[in-house]
């Protein structure tokens, strides 16, 4: 993925359905043109577009911000109404943290996805219930008690 421009970056108070109009239009396409390159069906883009969608599942997300050429984070900012700053999770190596410790700061960057010491995939959810991560001060997950470490 090239570099990105600012005029990608979701706007303060910008909605969704605000966020991908602007951002098809600026690529030239029409809903059902960014539907195919996103996967989804071309009604999903106008109820999107119309803000009858506000929230995006995983495949949704993932496929809309290949067809934008953005990262999923922006989306899932712009659904939460956040910034995209706010968006980078909390990751972890399962093979290289060790529980009690802060995670290594080179995991939390925004397009970290594997470990630069291992390269196992960065973990920011849950194995088990699949519930965001929201500290590493404790080794068990506080939903479902699952070690976030397997020893």
């Amino acid at each position: 993925m090239n570099t990105l421009e600012s005029s990608q970056l979701p706007i303060p108070g910008e909605t969704l359905a605000d966020y991908i109009r602007r951002l098809r239009i600026g690529l030239g396409l029409n809903q059902k043109e960014i539907a195919l390159k996103a996967g989804v069906h071309p009604q999903s883009i106008g109820k999107m577009e119309r803000g009858i969608t506000a929230t995006l599942n995983h495949k949704t997300k993932n496929g809309l911000a290949t067809a934008l050429g953005i990262p999923a984070e922006y989306l899932e900012a712009v659904c939460k109404g956040i910034s995209v700053e706010a968006t980078a999770a909390l990751k972890f190596c399962p093979n290289c943290w060790v529980p009690g410790t802060p995670p290594d700061p080179l995991w939390m960057t925004l397009r970290s996805k594997y470990c630069f010491a291992c390269a196992a995939e960065l973990r920011s959810h849950c194995s088990r219930c699949q519930e965001a991560i929201l500290s590493l001060k404790h080794r068990f997950c506080p939903y479902c008690g699952t070690a976030y470490k397997a020893d």
